[in-house]
């Protein structure tokens, strides 16, 4: 594909997203995955949950930074440049288009049930996106406890009224997952190399050299 329709199709493909999203990034993740993962193949679903992973722990909107990740992988700097540029364009026409009659938009009856709908419909988009990912992820010993110990401080906090913030959440996972690492590779470290029981050593080898040495 050439450089000029990559972009242009990266353009159009993420001003479509970003023309048909409510609810901010968490929304958009579905559409997405479906677009890049699904129709496009363009990245693999472990490279998606990482870029996912990525974009939710650096600053800035997660919509905004999945945009430049994906179009930076896919055409370097001009590709990032025109995926944000297109994933952010809708938003700021169509909230200029409404802040020039902001008050008679917001007394509308109809406009009130039709968000009503949408919030509805990304609840929806939110909760299929999670349980897409929860299916696909990886199933070791690290990601189990992960989830598990998230969900429950989930559960425990919104229950009791802690103000927990998400930063922490991912600060923990992030350390959590760190110390996992570093216990796995200290023991693969200390484990002795296993030899074969058919394979033969060193030795053996150099002794069947010097037989064949002296029958030529």
């Amino acid at each position: 594909m050439k450089k000029s329709k990559l972009l242009w199709t990266i353009f159009v493909t993420f001003f479509k997203i970003g023309l048909f999203t409510f609810g901010g990034g968490y929304a958009m993740i579905a559409l997405l995955e479906r677009e890049f993962v699904g129709k496009k193949q363009w990245i693999k679903n472990d490279e998606f949950l990482d870029m996912l992973a990525i974009a939710e722990s650096t600053p800035g909107p997660i919509a905004i930074n999945m945009a430049t990740y994906i179009g930076y992988s896919q055409a370097g700097f001009f590709g990032s440049f025109f995926a944000t540029l297109a994933v952010c364009l809708p938003s700021f026409i169509i909230i200029f288009a409404i802040s020039l009659f902001f008050d008679k938009f917001l007394a509308l009856k109809l406009v009130g049930y039709a968000f009503r709908g949408i919030q509805a419909c990304v609840t929806f988009l939110i909760l299929q996106a999670g349980l897409k990912m929860l299916k696909e992820m990886k199933k070791g010993v690290m990601e189990i406890i992960l989830f598990t110990l998230t969900v429950g401080c989930f559960v425990a906090f919104t229950l009791f009224a802690v103000d927990f913030s998400s930063i922490f959440y991912i600060l923990i996972g992030a350390v959590v997952g760190l110390v996992i690492y570093l216990i796995s590779d200290f023991k693969k470290r200390k484990e002795p190399m296993l030899i074969e029981e058919n394979a033969p050593c060193a030795s053996e080898k150099l002794e069947a050299e010097d037989e064949k040495e002296d029958e030529r």
